[in-house]
């Protein structure tokens, strides 16, 4: 039976009055028949304007790592702001979440932001500071922020923009971006271990930063090759290039101490944001003492009216103990695996060609693939037109993914067992509407 969506509609025609395409952020609009308007959510599931339940795997794009509208996060929020919500000076939650984040990841200093967006952009400047260079590495498919630098070759990019893997071509994600900038950022293929070396050996004097997704996050998940993250570290450290890991969707969500902790590979920066706060904005840079006390004033620049805000520390103070105190992350991976287990199981049994990627508390599956993507561009061999047709016939019956392969299915402690079994009756029902 089709989805009652009136109420969600005219909201939306009238969101397109006030608001450029009815949305704050283009990745939310789906187009004219498919665009959402949610008006709430509890534990893991969300609500449309027109009451229609699904049990969400987008998760707002990983923030929600307890559950929508967790009680406890709320509550501390709730009693926080009582007392007045911003100062110009530092506040005792700001102290207590610095001090937890250093505990939990092994960072020794701090420095809160708003969103990822702001903590990668001043990671960057950071690391053009420490070293008095001004270009960096990035790698094709990864996302890290809006700025201007960081756009280029990234997970919206088409293939046949990207050029040769044996000479890559930075691929402006965005329109408004100074042909100048060109010039700062060199692309790579993840996980191409070979390239990745002849590139810094040949320029890694001129190399600020290599900033690196531990995992593709905005490329189904695909996973590093075993020693991909400690050749960059080996080659950071011979040529004196700050290694920046980009946690923003790892980071206290595939291990309490992020990809470090998970792969055992230390950064000299790293950037956390979305799941510290369970879905408030907050955000963080954490690193070395040597390359964080080049902050000060008149040097280095960061800052930030709204850094460090009561409303954000006290929801990451409640959220970060929580990880500290209860089986969280372990948790989600027990129900993970068996979400991850039972969608192989029905791909298998329908005859669909699939491989399964990432770790259980963000995990996708590429369809029309046999084997194990190594990159973006492996990624982009996939089935795309297929899995969009599985994830509209998955929300159409109440399950939600990302409708976009490239967006991770997000798990949080609030899919629970009967959550998981639900699902998967659901998917194999999709699987067979779509084959």
């Amino acid at each position: 039976m089709p989805r009652n969506l009136s109420q969600t509609r005219a909201l939306f025609e009238k969101a397109k009055r006030f608001i450029p395409r009815g949305v704050n952020s283009n990745f939310r609009y789906w187009g004219e028949e498919d665009t959402l308007v949610m008006r709430r959510g509890a534990g893991a599931y969300v609500w449309d304007a027109d009451d229609n339940c699904y049990v969400d795997y987008r998760l707002a794009f990983g923030p929600i790592i307890l559950g929508h509208a967790d009680s406890r996060v709320a509550d501390r929020v709730s009693e926080a702001i009582r007392s007045g919500t911003l100062f110009a000076w530092t506040t005792p939650l700001e102290i207590d979440v610095a001090e937890r984040i250093t505990r939990m990841t092994g960072v020794d200093k701090v420095r809160l932001s708003n969103s990822g967006t702001e903590a990668t952009m001043h990671a960057l400047r950071i690391a053009r500071a420490y070293t008095g260079r001004e270009r960096f590495l990035k790698f094709e498919g990864q996302y890290h922020g809006m700025h201007d630098y960081v756009l280029f070759s990234t997970a919206s990019s088409p293939l046949g923009a990207l050029g040769s893997p044996r000479s890559p071509i930075n691929a402006r994600t965005s329109s408004g971006i100074p042909h100048a900038i060109d010039q700062y950022v060199i692309n790579l293929p993840f996980n191409d271990l070979e390239r990745l070396e002849e590139v810094v050996e040949a320029c890694g004097h001129e190399l600020a930063a290599v900033m690196v997704e531990p995992i593709l996050g905005n490329a189904a998940g695909i996973m590093p090759r075993p020693g991909w993250l400690e050749k960059i570290r080996e080659l950071c450290d011979r040529y004196g290039i700050v290694l920046i890991f980009d946690e923003v969707k790892t980071g206290f969500r595939i291990a309490n101490g992020g990809a470090q902790e998970y792969f055992g590979v230390r950064a000299d920066l790293v950037t956390y944001a979305k799941a510290m706060g369970n879905g408030f904005p907050i955000a963080a840079i954490g690193g070395r003492d040597e390359v964080m006390d080049i902050l000060e004033q008149g040097g280095v620049a960061h800052g930030g009216t709204f850094a460090g805000n009561v409303v954000g520390t006290a929801a990451a103070a409640a959220t970060l103990e929580i990880l500290e105190t209860e089986p969280v992350i372990e948790t989600i991976f027990r129900r993970g695996r068996e979400l991850m287990a039972g969608v192989g199981e029905i791909l298998g049994r329908a005859g669909l060609p699939h491989y399964i990627t990432g770790v259980p508390s963000m995990f996708s599956f590429i369809l029309g693939v046999e084997e194990e993507p190594r990159d973006f561009r492996a990624y982009c061999r996939g089935d795309d037109a297929l899995y969009e047709r599985l994830a509209m016939a998955l929300i159409d019956r109440g399950v939600m993914p990302d409708s976009d392969g490239r967006e991770p299915w997000f798990l949080c402690y609030a899919h629970d067992e009967r959550v998981i079994a639900r699902t998967l009756e659901v998917f194999e029902q999709a699987v067979k509407a779509v084959k």
